[in-house]
């Protein structure tokens, strides 16, 4: 669901009157105290030391230290919805959504401070591509900055303490080396040259993978150095993905599609879900175990190549996973934060 709602072009953002309004006033404007927070839409969530960690609609950034059944809002400086949130350690995470937002802290969660947005992004893009004497994507920067910052980050990886990387629509791709002060834009880096969204990014080892609209992957085996594309069997679009072992890569996305391959993307196998529906969040649990939620309120889990339903009755529209070290699972949906048994 959030992927398939934030890839959109058209990203109004709505007011507490249901009035829309531009993704720049939000933007500037800090997120509005929630009554029922545990019952907002969340979109990302992650384990920080005994405590989870959620972003969502409207700048929501929420803290649990009751295993997800209880959730405080912490303030922040923006008011649009933050699509991703992922820590290095206990201290320093990173948060990104709408309008290029990028969020930081440096204390666990309790406080966060914007690093980026989508106008420094277009500067950025532009400055890049001149650079790189690129006329295309010059023109294409050039339409970011006429735009406005209207353009979503997806999803966001850590790459040490101080590094990460950003991804989102329309081929945006950042990376900082300082904790987020100073961004350098990657798309030089892709072979993206139509720009197509970016939707997840997974590292392991020296690997990086990212997976995008169309069918689109790019593989890095050098930690982000360089990437080549990789061709794939479906051409629809991928929302996710996990890096399951040394070569194995599995992607899923569009109508249940769910594909594998056990050689770093020469081959590939097709992996089949109990229902056709498209699947927007995935996570490896503590023990290594595949974990798939899709819109219809399923969370599945493979056991070796076929996947077993882990809730016997559906949940609200799920949004996003997320696994503690203990076991934990936590799954976010259209209506709050969900802690679920990751056996099925």
């Amino acid at each position: 669901m959030k992927r398939l709602l934030a890839g959109i072009a058209s990203l109004a953002v709505f007011s507490v009157t249901g009035a829309a309004e531009p993704v720049g006033a939000a933007l500037d404007r800090p997120a509005l105290a929630v009554r029922a927070p545990e019952r907002a839409v969340l979109l990302g969530a992650t384990q920080v030391g005994a405590q989870w960690v959620a972003v969502g609609e409207r700048g929501l950034v929420l803290r649990s230290d009751d295993g997800g059944s209880g959730w405080q809002q912490v303030p922040v400086p923006t008011s649009v919805t933050l699509t991703a949130v992922r820590f290095a350690d206990e201290r320093n995470g990173i948060a990104v959504g709408h309008g290029g937002t990028v969020l930081v802290t440096t204390d666990g969660g309790h406080r966060w401070e914007r690093r980026l947005d989508g106008r420094r992004i277009a500067e950025l893009m532009l400055a890049d591509a001149k650079a790189r004497q690129d006329a295309a994507g010059q023109k294409a920067a050039e339409q970011l900055l006429a735009d406005g910052p209207d353009k979503p980050l997806l999803d966001v990886l850590p790459l040490g303490r101080d590094r990460a990387l950003v991804v989102g629509a329309y081929g945006l791709a950042l990376a900082t080396q300082d904790g987020g002060k100073t961004w350098t834009s990657w798309a030089g880096r892709l072979d993206n040259p139509k720009g197509l969204h970016l939707y997840a990014v997974r590292q392991r080892g020296s690997r990086i993978v990212i997976a995008g609209e169309q069918g689109l992957v790019l593989k890095s085996d050098d930690a982000g150095q360089s990437f080549q594309r990789i061709d794939t069997p479906y051409k629809g679009s991928f929302f996710t993905l996990e890096l399951t072992g040394e070569q194995e890569v599995v992607l899923a996305g569009l109508r249940g599609n769910v594909w594998r391959t056990l050689d770093g993307g020469r081959e590939w196998q097709a992996l089949q879900l109990p229902m056709p529906v498209s699947v927007v969040a995935s996570q490896l649990a503590a023990d290594g175990t595949l974990l798939l939620a899709n819109q219809a309120g399923f969370v599945f889990a493979r056991r070796g190549d076929a996947f077993a339903p882990v809730n016997r009755d559906p949940l609200p529209s799920l949004t996003g996973l997320a696994a503690a070290r203990n076991g934990a699972l936590l799954a976010l949906s259209v209506q709050g934060a969900m802690p679920i048994s990751s056996k099925p």
